[in-house]
């Protein structure tokens, strides 16, 4: 597991709002990036990628991991049986996500159910048909098989040893035309043996007043606990949570940074920053809110999609001021000009256009790195930072590489190598008897070639591989190896690339994150440039460097 080092922050401050006494002290945090967020367009992710959104979930603290659907594809299958066997997740529980089972069905026959519990997770979730109109039009049966269908699937759970959580799918709607069936839904679930029955606003159509209405009568009518699922197709998915916990709900599901199908499920970055923040209702373990930012960002770079700069709490510009009259005050007064200390959620204040930007962060930063840095010193590296941004550099995913900055500005010279050139070849062959428009590739060869000082021997070392990047890494470590043999316990684990100005089409400038493991940890490293595979050099070297550098601590 990812064990990242993070700077706690206790929020202690007359800004802190007092809880209300009717509210909850705590609230559930499910999380279902892994299945519904990744519904959104353009999201496509490999089981390595669900293993390290697990990993910063995890170290995030949320309650609920929500794999995936086991039996729905072969991912979901693989995902399932990786994570049960490779995950050591310390705060979090893995959930399996099904179906009630079919109509007219058996449960001990159903394979939904079966894979349920095949699937290894002790928390499973089920989403049942709680509006009338679904049951008679979709699934053309009666209600009394609607309830028998969720009630018998629950209590088949529960006798399998399962913790259950029942979705009421399209429950607000429900609820709005025919109270009465959707109430026979969660009470029968209840009885049945669900621990938690959430009530879910499907179509993402209800707003904040009848949330709270119909939340409040649940909660009133039903002995168990109640959570919401919300979508964010009125824009009014936080909102509608927060009005959820005031009514009583204790269990809240939503995605991070919003993702979702549609315009999105509901964002829980902001969701948890307002429990705790604004309504002093716990939602994570203590001390942990203060990993928001560097999550929301690196699972950003995981999904491979751009990051809300206007993300409220954790957006690089949640707690940005531009030059102007009120930016010298900050230094004396920021409670004048944010509506919380920014480090509660592990973010910074940037004043744009000012020496001041970033200096108290990369203070913090240093302090975790074992650096003792001068305000000069902090000053240059300051500096450095917006150039390096301003080009497409993205530090706040790229820990290793922030670090080795930081070392380089201090003083410190990396002396495990220099290198002198590197050159890639790619041989790549087709069936010359097709049209060049529709060729049929037969085999692409990648060569690497690298030229290095080490210890003031030059060193010549040719590599092969899949693909140019995976050539360069073998060449290094191949020019490496008998000096440095520690390189055997350090892999590259993932490779992300992004175009950052497509109106350029080829000749746009990429970033490359890299993410290794070794000596217990994952770090990530950064290149950028208009050629890739110069930007892939880049993050590869300082993979290498950050590496060695753990195996000699």
């Amino acid at each position: 597991m990812s064990k990242q080092q993070h700077l706690e922050v206790t929020p202690t401050d007359d800004r802190m709002r007092p809880r209300n006494p009717s509210w909850p002290n705590s609230v559930e945090i499910y999380d279902t990036t892994l299945r519904d967020g990744a519904q959104l367009e353009g999201i496509s992710l490999t089981v390595t990628d669900k293993l390290h959104i697990s990993q910063q979930l995890d170290y995030l603290g949320v309650a609920f991991i929500e794999g995936g659907w086991p039996g729905a594809n072969p991912k979901d299958d693989e995902f399932f049986a990786k994570a049960i066997s490779e995950l050591d997740l310390q705060n979090s529980e893995l959930v399996a996500f099904g179906s009630t089972r079919r109509v007219r069905g058996k449960v001990d026959a159903d394979p939904t159910l079966a894979k349920l519990i095949a699937a290894g997770t002790s928390t499973v979730c089920i989403v049942g048909k709680c509006w009338d109109y679904h049951v008679t039009e979709a699934l053309k049966t009666t209600l009394a098989e609607g309830v028998a269908m969720a009630a018998e699937s629950v209590e088949y759970l529960v006798n399998a040893g399962k913790k259950v959580i029942f979705d009421c799918e399209h429950f607000f709607d429900g609820y709005r035309t025919n109270p009465e069936f959707s109430l026979r839904i969660v009470e029968a679930v209840a009885i049945a043996g669900a621990t938690t029955v959430v009530l879910c606003d499907t179509n993402g159509g209800t707003l904040p007043p009848d949330v709270y209405k119909f939340v409040k009568e649940v909660v009133n009518y039903v002995d168990c606990d109640i959570g919401v699922h919300f979508h964010n197709d009125t824009g009014c998915g936080v909102a509608n949570a927060l009005a959820a916990v005031r009514a009583g709900a204790l269990h809240v599901q939503g995605t991070i940074n919003g993702y979702g199908e549609r315009v999105g499920n509901c964002d829980l970055i902001p969701i948890i920053s307002n429990l705790e923040l604004k309504m002093g209702i716990r939602a994570l373990p203590a001390g942990y809110l203060s990993r928001l930012t560097s999550v929301s960002h690196h699972i950003a770079e995981l999904v491979n999609l751009p990051i809300n700069s206007q993300q409220p709490y954790v957006g690089t510009s949640a707690f940005a001021h531009k030059a102007g009259l009120h930016t010298s005050a900050l230094k004396h007064r920021p409670d004048a000009y944010e509506h919380i200390n920014p480090s509660w959620v592990g973010n910074v204040t940037r004043v744009l256009v000012s020496e001041m930007a970033g200096r108290s962060t990369l203070e913090m930063r240093a302090r975790e790195f074992g650096l003792e840095l001068d305000v000069k010193t902090l000053n240059d590296i300051v500096d450095t930072l917006k150039r390096l941004e301003y080009e497409g550099y993205h530090f706040e995913a790229a820990d290793a590489s922030l670090e080795l900055l930081m070392r380089s500005a201090s003083g410190w010279q990396q002396d495990f190598f220099r290198l002198e050139s590197f050159r890639v070849l790619l041989d790549h062959r087709s069936d010359s008897e097709t049209q060049a428009w529709n060729y049929v590739s037969v085999g692409i060869e990648s060569e690497a070639t690298v030229k290095l000082w080490v210890d003031g021997e030059r060193r010549v070392a040719v590599g092969e591989g899949n693909g140019p990047v995976n050539a360069l890494d073998n060449a290094l470590r191949y020019a490496l190896k008998d000096v440095y043999p520690s390189l055997d316990n350090i892999g590259l684990t993932d490779y992300k690339v992004r175009v950052l100005d497509t109106h350029k089409g080829t000749g746009a400038v990429t970033r490359v994150l890299l993410d290794s493991a070794g000596y217990h940890k994952i770090w990530t490293t950064i290149g950028v440039s208009e050629n890739i595979i110069e930007a892939s050099w880049q993050a590869l070297a300082d993979s290498i460097v950050y590496g060695l550098l753990q195996s000699s601590a």
